[in-house]
């Protein structure tokens, strides 16, 4: 019952999506079930995000892939990106890079058909959280 809650506090989190807070990035805290910190989108973010997507290894496979702690951090892409690999191709609004204590960090992606899709990726997360003044 508690992942559906989640499932669903997540969902409308995900389509929060107002003029206001569209161009702002949303780092949400698991346990804490809230936004805890915005920060204003900008093109070093949105490049960081993009080489992310660009940088998809594979599906994350998990009967359970939100964790019990750990942060969202959901980014706005602004213009959208295409992602086209072997396991997904569409065009991407916004990612949320997954992060926990017990492993990487991964991708979550809703695709046109607003399933949620997740992906392992390389790249450097630690520069990203430098660029948000976010440590976890």
């Amino acid at each position: 019952m508690k992942k559906i809650i989640l499932i669903a506090f997540l969902i409308i989190f995900l389509e929060d999506v107002s003029a206001q807070t569209y161009n702002q990035i949303e780092i949400f805290d698991i346990s804490k079930e809230e936004v805890i910190k915005n920060v204003l989108m900008n093109t070093d973010i949105q490049r960081d995000a993009e080489s992310f997507l660009k940088g998809i290894t594979g599906l994350y496979v998990r009967i359970d892939p939100i964790p019990r702690e750990g942060y969202l951090v959901k980014v706005p892409l602004e213009p959208s990106v295409l992602v086209k690999n072997q396991w997904i191709n569409e065009l991407v609004d916004e990612v949320i890079i997954i992060f926990t204590t017990r492993e990487a960090p991964y991708l979550l992606i809703f695709d046109n058909e607003n399933r949620p899709l997740f992906f392992t990726f390389r790249g450097d997360t630690e520069s990203f959280l430098e660029k948000l003044n976010f440590t976890p």
